[in-house]
C-alpha cells in the first residue's frame, strides 16, 4: 500500500486501513455496536406510566424538557430506561474536577500517582455518578408520580422508577467507558453526539413541514436560521483547529570531543490551542445550568422554583438564562484550560530539555509568559463559545422558528467538536499503523 509520509492520511488511506487492518476495524465496529445498544435502550419503556398523559405534558411543556430531551436522545419524551443517559456521569465529572482543583489529595492523585491515581479518580467519579444519578432519578420519579397508572402506590412507583432510571444511567456510563477503552473516540462525548443526532430527523422533518405549510416570513426565517447555523459551523471548525504557535529554539549541543562538531540550533513551535477545553466547557455548562432546577424540584421550595424558572431557555425573558449560560461557558473555558495546560510544568520541561522561547528567560519568566498567552487565548475562545451558544438562539427567537426546540448552536458545537476529535483519533491510529509498517519494512 502506498502511503503519504509526513502528512495526515487522506480518505483513501483511512478506508484502506478500515478494510485491511483488523485492529482499527474491530475498534470501529465495537464503537458502532455499543452506540447502537445505547440507542436501543432509550426505547425500553419504564413500567407503570400513563404515556399518553405524559406525551401531552411534553407537548405543552416548556423548552427546558425539550432541551434536556435532546441531550438524552429522546429518552425523556419516550420514558425509556436510559432516560437520564450520560448526564449523571457528566455532572459527576464536573464535581470531581472542581474538587481536584480545590483538594490537595485529589490533585496529588491526578498529578503524581500516574496511572494508578487516574484509576482511583475514575473510580471515585463512578461512585459520585451513582449518588448523583440516584438524586436525579428520585426527583424525576417524583415528577412522574402524577402520571402513574391507577393501582400503583406512590412509594412503589417512585422506588421502581428511580431504580430503573439509575440502573439505565449506570449501564450507559459503563458502555461509554468501554467505548473509550476498546473503541474509537471519547465514549461520553460520543454518547451525547449520538443522542443529538438521534433527534435530527424529527427536527428536520418539523422544519421542512413548517416551510411547506408556513407563509413567506416563516420560509425566510428558516433560511436565515440555516445560514446562521452554517456560518456557525465554519466558525466552530476554525476555532477548534486554531492555535498560537510560539517559536522555541533548542540550545547548541557539542558532539564528541572538543573541536569535533556542534549540532546547529533547531527551531520549532510550541502550539497553544485557542480553545484548549474543546467541547467540554459547553457540555459542562449545559449540565450545570439545570442544577438549580433539579434542586428546586427536589426541595419543592416555592422561592427556589421561581428562581430556577429564570434559567428556563423558553422563559418569556431569556436574558437571565443567556447571561448565566454565557458566564458558565466562559468560566469552564478557563477552568478546563487550567487543567489541560500547566504553564509552570511546560516551562520546567522546556528548561530541562535545553529549550527556550526567544527573548524570554527560562524558568519562571517563561511560565509567566505562557500563562499570559494562554489567558488571552482562553478569553478569545471562551467569548467565541459563549457567543456561539446564545446568538443562534436569539436569531431563532427573532425569526420565530421554533421547530429546532433547543437544538441550536450548543448542539452544533458538540456535534462538530466531537466529530473533529474522533476523526483525529482515527487519523492518529492510521498514522501509527503507517509507521509500524515502515519499521517492519
Amino acid at each position: 500500500m502506498l502511503v503519504s509520509r509526513g502528512r495526515n492520511p487522506n480518505a483513501a488511506e483511512v478506508i484502506s486501513q478500515l478494510i485491511g487492518n483488523s485492529g482499527l476495524r474491530n475498534r470501529v465496529l465495537t464503537t458502532l455496536s455499543l452506540l447502537l445498544l445505547v440507542r436501543l435502550g432509550i426505547y425500553i419503556p419504564i413500567p407503570g406510566i400513563d404515556r399518553e398523559a405524559f406525551a401531552s405534558f411534553i407537548e405543552q411543556g416548556g423548552s427546558l424538557l425539550g432541551f434536556l430531551d435532546i441531550f438524552t436522545g429522546g429518552g425523556i419524551s419516550t420514558l425509556g430506561v436510559f432516560a437520564l443517559g450520560i448526564l449523571p456521569f457528566i455532572n459527576a465529572s464536573i464535581i470531581l474536577q472542581l474538587l481536584t482543583a480545590s483538594l490537595p489529595q485529589l490533585e496529588d492523585l491526578q498529578k503524581n500517582e500516574g496511572e494508578a491515581g487516574r484509576r482511583k479518580i475514575a473510580q471515585i467519579t463512578r461512585y459520585v455518578a451513582l449518588g448523583w444519578g440516584l438524586i436525579q432519578s428520585v426527583v424525576f420519579a417524583m415528577i412522574l408520580r402524577q402520571y402513574a397508572l391507577e393501582g400503583i402506590s406512590e412509594v412503589v412507583f417512585v422506588v421502581q422508577t428511580a431504580l430503573c432510571l439509575v440502573t439505565g444511567s449506570m449501564v450507559v456510563m459503563w458502555l461509554s467507558e468501554v467505548i473509550t477503552e476498546r473503541g474509537i473516540g471519547q465514549g461520553a462525548s460520543l454518547v451525547i453526539f449520538l443522542n443529538i443526532v438521534g433527534t435530527l430527523p424529527r427536527t428536520l422533518g418539523a422544519t421542512i413541514e413548517a416551510a411547506q405549510t408556513g407563509d413567506r416570513n416563516t420560509v425566510l426565517g428558516i433560511v436565515v436560521l440555516v445560514l446562521v447555523f452554517l456560518v456557525t459551523i465554519v466558525g466552530i471548525i476554525f476555532v477548534q483547529e486554531g492555535a498560537r504557535r510560539i517559536p522555541i529554539v533548542s540550545a547548541k549541543r557539542q558532539v564528541g570531543g572538543a573541536g569535533v562538531g556542534v549540532l546547529p540550533t533547531r527551531q520549532s513551535y510550541l502550539p497553544l490551542k485557542l480553545n484548549a477545553g474543546g467541547v467540554m466547557p459547553i457540555i459542562f455548562a449545559s449540565a450545570v445550568i439545570f442544577l438549580p432546577v433539579t434542586i428546586a424540584n427536589f426541595t419543592n421550595n416555592e422561592w427556589l422554583i421561581r428562581g430556577a424558572s429564570l434559567l428556563n431557555p423558553g422563559a418569556a425573558n431569556p436574558w437571565p438564562y443567556a447571561l448565566a449560560f454565557f458566564a458558565l461557558i466562559l468560566g469552564f473555558a478557563y477552568f478546563y484550560a487550567s487543567l489541560t495546560v500547566n504553564p509552570t510544568d511546560i516551562a520546567s520541561n522546556l528548561k530541562k530539555g535545553g529549550v527556550a522561547i526567544p527573548g524570554v528567560r527560562p524558568g519562571s519568566a517563561t511560565a509567566t509568559y505562557l500563562s499570559g498567552v494562554q489567558n488571552r487565548l482562553t478569553l478569545l475562545g471562551g467569548l467565541f463559545l459563549g457567543s456561539v451558544a446564545i446568538i443562534p438562539a436569539a436569531v431563532e427567537r427573532a425569526t420565530n422558528v421554533q421547530t429546532f426546540q433547543g437544538l441550536g448552536a450548543t448542539s452544533l458545537l458538540i456535534l462538530v467538536g466531537v466529530a473533529i476529535d474522533t476523526a483525529k483519533q482515527v487519523q492518529t491510529y492510521v498514522i501509527s499503523q503507517r509507521y509500524e509498517g515502515l519499521v517492519r519494512q
